[in-house]
């Protein structure tokens, strides 16, 4: 992998990681010297390694330098950290014990800081929109996309955050049980988000993120080693992202089997239980449990990608007679998944007016790779067209 493709991909899985464990181990005075430190570490890569050429170890050299860049922070910080500083003349850089990149200290950093973010004093959706940036790395664009809003609600929702944290002194702290329950609802949103962005991207012209996957699945996982954050929502949510993983490759299963979570119900159940009903062979029964779910989920949590998924199942358990009223009724016509909807559901009924909705969603989607498999059946519509 050449440099330039291999920084990006290293940005996503470690810059969080890095931001996450400068900031709990040393306390810095702001969230955003973490960050910086974090981002001049990728430049200087990005510097260093067109000339010299990748190190053997790309991302030990990221965290070497994370590491030697903070310790320069803190010799020409002469005021606010003169303590810090102090103790860091004293020792060497390389047997500093606060400069832990172990797996596990970067577990309990990440997790440190998505629930102390998640605070409370902020919406939830400001909560959620400020993990997915800091701790997942998320662009303005890509957290627009999950919450289907505008980039520029987004950008203001992140000022409005960011103010908030800096005028109550943000730290990392200890939780109680209490705190810790309270914010477990907006890390399991953020964490679900994450997934979803990986599982169907619509940013980056690449359809599946493995990388964004493996990474809510880690820390979906973390979450249930906890006693505390070991509940009924948590493992469904692992189960959830078991279940989608299994079909990141071929979209197929060999397991069959399905994990019962016991008597709570959440969206997560569903959303699991849906998954494996798409992994199952296809009987004469498949679509209308589908659909039995989404109508569940629809009543727990109301959302446009999910009002879609369920008319998609509505429409293989009753057909096209019922199923455009029933697409039509949902009139998102500024959503290009909408309109792909509504051409899969005319294409064998109304060519022509399959043709003029999968058009309108080659408009909207900002995905190449959806353009593209979207143009394809256009042109294998027309051809059909002609043909008869």
């Amino acid at each position: 992998m050449y440099y330039n493709e291999l920084i990006p991909h290293l940005f996503r899985t470690e810059y969080s990681k890095i931001v996450a464990v400068l900031y709990h181990s040393f306390k810095l005075k702001h969230l955003e010297i973490a960050e910086d430190i974090a981002s001049e570490t990728f430049l200087k890569a990005a510097e260093v390694w067109g000339i010299k050429g990748v190190p053997e170890n790309p991302t030990a050299w990221l965290y070497t330098v994370a590491k030697n860049k903070t310790k320069d922070y803190f010799k020409h910080d002469s005021v606010a950290e003169k303590q810090i500083k102090e103790a860091l003349r004293s020792t060497d850089i390389e047997t500093e014990p606060d400069f832990d990149f172990s797996n596990q200290n970067i577990a309990d950093s990440q997790l440190a800081m998505i629930f102390s973010v998640s605070h409370p004093g902020n919406s939830a959706e400001a909560q959620i929109c400020l993990a997915l940036q800091i701790l997942c790395g998320f662009s303005v664009e890509e957290i627009a996309g999950a919450f289907l809003t505008k980039p520029e609600t987004i950008k203001k929702r992140l000022q409005r955050a960011r103010t908030h944290l800096r005028d109550s002194n943000f730290q990392i702290k200890t939780l109680s049980e209490e705190q810790i329950k309270v914010r477990l609802d907006s890390v399991l949103k953020t964490l679900y988000l994450l997934f979803n962005e990986g599982y169907f991207s619509k940013t980056n012209n690449q359809l599946i993120r493995k990388d964004l996957c493996s990474e809510a699945l880690r820390l979906t996982f973390i979450l249930t080693e906890n006693p505390l954050t070991d509940t009924g929502q948590t493992n469904a949510l692992l189960a959830l992202i078991c279940f989608q993983s299994s079909r990141l490759d071929a979209r197929t299963s060999d397991e069959g089997e399905v994990i019962l979570f016991g008597e709570e119900i959440s969206k997560y159940h569903l959303e699991a239980t849906i998954a494996y009903w798409h992994t199952t062979p296809t009987d004469d029964n498949k679509w209308q449990h589908i659909l039995q779910l989404y109508n569940q989920l629809v009543l727990i949590e109301y959302s446009p990608a999910i009002a879609l998924n369920r008319t998609f199942a509505f429409f293989k358990v009753y057909g096209h007679e019922k199923g455009i009223p029933e697409a039509e009724k949902l009139d998102l016509n500024g959503d290009p998944y909408y309109h792909s909807l509504l051409g899969y559901i005319y294409a064998d009924t109304d060519i022509d007016e399959a043709i003029r909705h999968y058009g309108k969603a080659v408009g909207l989607t900002k995905s190449r790779i959806e353009k593209q498999t979207l143009s394809k059946e256009i042109e294998r519509l027309s051809g059909k067209k002609t043909a008869g």
